[in-house]
């Protein structure tokens, strides 16, 4: 009986990927999305692939991209305020 249930688990939460994928495209073909922000979105995950490839284990490269990723956030941070001050 648990095995159903985690099929059916694992089914709802990859039509959901699918449905978020497609209207995402959706979006982008109607150009609703700025290039940018797709660009800034698409980081962590080149980051982990990169990372997969690069390191011993994908567990290794999970913690190293949430780690880069947490420090990009944090210059991130950092440049827009200063910004903010200086301007």
């Amino acid at each position: 009986m648990l095995n159903i249930a985690l099929y059916i688990v694992f089914a709802l939460i990859g039509l959901g990927l699918l449905v978020m994928l497609a209207s995402g495209v959706r979006s982008l073909m109607f150009g609703k999305v700025k290039m940018t922000s797709l660009a800034f979105i698409a980081v962590p995950p080149v980051l982990f692939l990169i990372l997969g490839l690069a390191l011993p284990t994908w567990t290794d490269a999970g913690i190293m991209t949430i780690v880069i990723s947490l420090v990009l956030t944090l210059v991130a941070l950092l440049v827009s305020g200063v910004k903010n001050l200086v301007s």
